[in-house]
């Protein structure tokens, strides 16, 4: 590697750092700081620029990103909420997006499949920003885990819903004898190639104490089950979702050393902070290069009414369906789940990867960068008041 390309790295390592420290001090969202950070050194005279592609986001940033969440879960915990969750993150996505992709093709004038794709995409929710507020509020757990289970698991499907619909937006047929295939083997597949490389990586792992090996041997297990399932057309996100979250329960059970388990998770946290912190840093300065303009501002506040009322539908009436069992969702709850649907990186990362031949491609990327920054900078930023209001901060 050359050398000088190593510099912009440095930089966004110590600016990152230095926005962690700040943010900790003033009680600002991380994220928020990051982004803000990004806006600025797009504007500084001088400042390296970066771009924000596709791969950037799906072969190096994301994977650490899923992994890190899922490896984190607790297993009992995120298997008891599994009902919940599960209904929320695919009948959620599919009524999120059923919304959306009605209001830009009836309001706004989209083609169906620009519409859809865009609504689809823009399904994937980021706890980030979030579950790092939470964390310093000391949040509900209960409330932490539907965050960010419901968000890991509504990313996955999103995903498979997108690739489905570029199948159909490169030409493949719509009939149902095609696209249910597709589907599930994009669903079921990803997951059976992470169950399969981090089954591979507990087995070599259990063969011994090494902590660097294991964390090696997980980091193998991150990026190949994503980048294998990718190769294969599967879910790259549902796989290292898998891997995550096979590594993290049945790790515990000897597999990953007593010894080498608390080096692993901390080596995983610093991993999703740098992954973390190029993602916002990067979304700054991009958003700085966003000609708003050329999409309009009508389009850009239909696009934010829309996702926000999409999310909506998608959060309070399935709730209403858990209300007479053990999974009921306080409305408190509720309120956090909808006004907590941030947008971030796979999103974006699916919106870079829209095909050519959709009309409105300039547009759904466009609107994608609108709704993110809205997400982090209004509800980002309102968040910690928000669940200071509803009381739900845990007094120890």
């Amino acid at each position: 590697m050359d050398s000088v390309s190593l510099a912009p790295i440095g930089l966004l390592l110590l600016v990152a750092c230095l926005i962690a420290m700040i943010c900790r001090k003033v009680g600002l969202p991380y994220s928020v700081g990051l982004v803000a950070a990004g806006l600025l050194m797009a504007i500084v005279p001088e400042a390296p620029q970066f771009t924000l592609s596709r791969d950037l986001i799906f072969n190096v940033l994301l994977p650490p990103l899923v992994f890190e969440a899922a490896l984190q879960l607790p297993w009992k915990a995120f298997r008891r909420e599994l009902p919940l969750t599960v209904t929320l993150a695919i009948a959620g996505v599919a009524l999120a997006a059923a919304v959306v992709a009605a209001g830009l093709h009836y309001a706004v004038g989209w083609s169906w499949i620009g519409a859809c794709l865009f609504a689809v995409l823009i399904a994937a929710t980021d706890p980030v920003a979030v579950i790092a507020a939470f964390k310093e509020l000391k949040a509900d757990k209960r409330l932490c885990m539907l965050v960010e289970a419901e968000s890991l698991l509504n990313d996955g499907v999103a995903a498979v819903g997108f690739a489905v619909l570029v199948g159909i937006a490169g030409g493949a047929s719509a009939g149902v004898a095609n696209v249910v295939p597709a589907f599930l083997w994009t669903l079921f597949g990803g997951g059976l190639i992470g169950a399969s490389v981090s089954a591979l990586v507990l087995l070599l792992a259990g063969r011994t104490n090494d902590h660097l090996v294991e964390i090696t041997l997980t980091t193998l297990a991150a990026y190949g089950s994503f980048l294998i399932a990718e190769k294969l057309h599967a879910s790259g996100v549902l796989a290292s979702l898998t891997a995550g979250l096979m590594i993290g329960s049945l790790g515990s059970l000897g597999a990953i050393s007593d010894k080498g388990r608390p080096h692993v998770l901390a080596a995983w946290e610093f991993f999703a902070f740098v992954a973390n912190s190029f993602v916002f840093l990067l979304i700054g300065n991009q958003l700085a290069g966003v000609p708003i303009s050329h999409l309009g501002w009508e389009t850009a506040a239909m696009a934010i009414l829309l996702v926000l009322v999409g999310r909506a539908v998608a959060v309070y009436p399935i709730s209403n369906l858990f209300v007479r069992s053990r999974l009921r969702v306080p409305m408190s709850f509720q309120n956090v789940l909808f006004w907590g649907g941030l947008r971030g990186a796979l999103g974006l990362a699916l919106a870079l990867a829209v095909p050519a031949s959709v009309p409105e491609r300039g547009a759904i990327i466009l609107s994608a960068f609108v709704v993110v920054a809205f997400s982090i900078f209004v509800q980002g930023l309102t968040m910690p008041w928000l669940v200071r209001r509803l009381g739900l901060t845990r007094s120890k």
